[in-house]
């Protein structure tokens, strides 16, 4: 199984921090953002991953490299200018293969364990859906949420709302009508797929961070040293 690390965004609420260093080589806990994912994808067996980037895009190829020193494979999907979620999985399709394959945000951190997507993946084979969500509960700077989990498992555009986390298995045939090259939002895709029943995911109760302004990276550097 494939995996994705977003890496293309600018980071703007992140400035200045973001203004010389691309928001997923921040570090924390006295690592890069991205470092805490390549290393959990790598425990995983999840070693076949690409890493999408625009801003200083350079920069992260020159700090990660090949991969090898975590006994990983890493290719990178360059875009001139960052894609949005959906645009820039679409761009990787050819990178990622036909098989269902893992997205995590670059600029979150989380114990979550990516060893779930392979039966996540099974799932999805399975019940011919299209997405599967992991979903957290709504954190003080995003109290509405996103999307409900149902019961049943199924992701669903209604109450109670839960927040997404970021992280989602995905159908290259989710993104296979979007035309490449050119930026597109993951949310409508999504609800899309919930509006067919074609969405499912869980609930991660352990610790979730979006790293999305600098207190929240210092609050996150704090509770790791």
């Amino acid at each position: 199984m494939r995996a994705m690390i977003l890496a293309a965004g600018r980071g703007e609420r992140m400035r200045p921090l973001t203004d010389t260093v691309p928001k997923p080589l921040l570090p924390a806990g006295g690592k890069p953002l991205i470092v805490w994912h390549i290393e959990r994808l790598a425990r995983a067996g999840l070693r076949d991953i690409v890493v999408n980037h625009a801003w200083l895009g350079a920069r992260i190829e020159e700090a990660l490299g090949d991969g090898s020193r975590w006994d990983v494979r890493l290719r990178y999907s360059a875009e001139p200018t960052a894609l949005e979620t959906a645009g820039g999985i679409r761009q990787a399709l050819p990178l990622l293969g036909g098989e269902p394959f893992l997205v995590i945000n670059g600029d979150i951190w989380t114990d979550w364990d990516p060893a779930l997507a392979q039966a996540a993946a099974a799932d999805l084979s399975r019940q011919d859906h299209l997405a599967w969500l992991v979903l957290v509960a709504n954190p003080a700077h995003h109290p509405a949420g996103d999307f409900r989990l149902a019961p049943s498992g199924q992701v669903q555009d209604g109450e109670p709302r839960l927040t997404f986390a970021g992280i989602g298995v995905y159908q290259p045939a989710l993104f296979a009508g979007l035309p490449a090259g050119e930026p597109a939002r993951l949310a409508p895709l999504l609800r899309t797929a919930m509006a067919a029943g074609r969405a499912g995911g869980m609930r991660h109760d352990g610790r979730w961070t979006d790293v999305g302004t600098p207190r929240r990276l210092a609050d996150l550097d704090a509770s790791l040293q």
